[in-house]
């Protein structure tokens, strides 16, 4: 087996010991790379579009396009990786989603007309779930080796949070400081070499098939409830930026949102790492409510601090104290997602994991939007911990259903 035996000696650093897997630093490194960009895209296309037509509202819609044909194509791609293998159709899909780039970045400098935007960026839906391809990869060589794969869980996960943190600062700073394009067409530079770096790493590709014979994920036992509590998680992310770029904005410092959002994104990466290091006991389930119950409570930190302060210096430290139970959360939860995907079907189960925290984020930016513009700033970080208590109570009662039907069994 290409990891240390059960019951060997290993390094205090548990992710020195994930890393000497034959293969991994190189699949890890391919996929960062082609994962930064993930959190270069939007970003990059708001400031190109709204920068050439003047519009804001023209270049929200259009990405706002872009995350609601990734829901319908994202599962699709999914799909296939699992039926072919991951070089076989990531590549390609990857290739298809920068063309789609490209497209948008020449409709915009020659000034097509506005249907072309939609329809450009609607083509970079087909970007692979590239932290759900690599999750897939430690799940297949750490299938026998639980504490490992938890290990692996909370790495990807603080990357994830790191990409996002670092893409939305690297694409500003290209498009303010080169060109409106070029955070854009660096963002595609980027993903299509990560993804050739990352399939290239042929020994460690899950092998294809058996998607066919497995049911699909959603109708799982226990999936449904999980990918709905993932919905309300993506809708405390989604309100939360939103509310605190108002409040910002209120307070006469809209410039400084962003800054003070990456400590929320901070805090989450290094509770993540952290988290990974602990190796927590008890079952993923279990895991997974308190850590539910541990973002309810610290997600009306940033609503104390508003209410009762008004100050954005205040804000910042809450939202660092509250980032940090959103790591944890999302490792239970991808940990459960992979148990309970069926076998041959782990890509397609982590996109639709994505997928409803996707949904999640267009839902909470949308109410987060009303609430700054209808009540109030202060009052819209009201949302975080009630979409998060809707999470917790979703996961409770499916754990008590669970229990009562184990029970009458």
């Amino acid at each position: 087996m290409p990891h240390p035996a059960p019951g060997t000696t290993v390094s205090r650093n548990p992710y020195r010991r994930l890393f000497a897997v034959p293969g991994a630093r190189a699949f890890t490194a391919g996929n960062l790379v082609a994962r930064l960009p993930i959190g270069m895209f939007s970003v990059s296309a708001v400031i190109m579009i709204a920068g050439a037509r003047g519009s804001y509202a023209l270049a929200g819609a259009v990405t706002a396009t872009g995350l609601a044909a990734t829901a319908v194509a994202g599962p699709w791609v999914a799909r296939l990786i699992d039926r072919y293998g991951q070089a076989r159709v990531a590549v390609p899909a990857t290739v298809f989603a920068v063309l789609g780039g490209v497209s948008l970045l020449l409709c915009v400098h020659y000034d097509a007309p506005g249907w072309t935007l939609f329809a450009a960026y609607a083509a970079t839906a087909t970007t692979p779930n590239i932290g759900g391809l690599s999750r897939a990869r430690w799940a297949h060589l750490l299938h026998d080796d639980p504490d490992a794969l938890h290990i692996a869980n909370s790495f990807e996960q603080a990357a994830d949070e790191l990409c996002y943190l670092l893409g939305p600062v690297l694409a500003a700073f290209l498009c303010g400081s080169l060109f409106p394009e070029a955070g854009t067409l660096v963002g595609g530079i980027l993903l299509l070499t990560g993804m050739l770096l990352f399939t290239a790493q042929r020994a460690t590709e899950p092998p294809p098939g058996g998607g066919d014979r497995a049911s699909a994920p959603f109708r799982a036992p226990g999936m449904p409830p999980l990918l709905l509590g993932l919905l309300a998680t993506g809708a405390v992310f989604g309100s939360m930026e939103v509310v605190t770029i108002a409040f910002a904005d209120a307070q006469g410092h809209r410039s400084a949102a962003g800054a003070v959002l990456a400590l929320q994104a901070a805090g989450s990466c290094a509770a993540g790492l952290l988290y990974g290091a602990l190796k927590p006991g008890g079952p993923p389930g279990r895991r997974h409510l308190w850590c539910l119950a541990a973002m309810t409570a610290l997600m009306t930190l940033p609503l104390l601090a508003a209410r009762t302060t008004g100050s954005l210096a205040a804000l910042a430290p809450a939202l660092l104290l509250a980032g940090m139970a959103t790591a944890p959360t999302m490792v239970t939860a991808m940990s459960l997602i992979q148990q309970r995907t069926p076998e041959g079907r782990l890509n397609e189960g982590m996109t639709l994991a994505v997928t409803a925290l996707l949904g999640g984020v267009a839902c909470g930016s949308a109410t987060g939007g009303w609430a700054a513009d209808h009540l109030s700033p202060t009052t819209g970080f009201a949302l975080p911990p009630t979409a998060a208590a809707l999470a917790l109570l979703t996961a409770a009662g499916n754990r008590r259903a669970h229990w009562t039907s184990s029970r009458c069994g």
